[in-house]
């Protein structure tokens, strides 16, 4: 889990790179939770948490990103 403080050092297309990956990592997470195999359900909170501090510093630096 990234830090904000870290998440503002990054150039913006490894910016774009942790949203991108965080984005899997939270589908991944949801796809186990509905099939039943995910043991640990707070990787799901923490995963949306990752992703909307990106998306926050990304917002702060004026970085559009697209949904998806």
């Amino acid at each position: 889990m990234a830090k904000p403080i870290e998440l503002r050092e990054l150039p913006e297309a490894e910016l774009r790179a942790h949203i991108a990956t965080a984005r899997r990592e939270l589908f991944g997470l949801r796809f186990q939770h509905a099939t039943g195999e995910l043991e640990n359900t707070a990787g799901l909170k923490a995963a949306k948490k990752e992703i909307a501090r990106a998306l926050t510093v990304a917002q702060e630096r004026g970085i559009e990103i697209v949904n998806g």
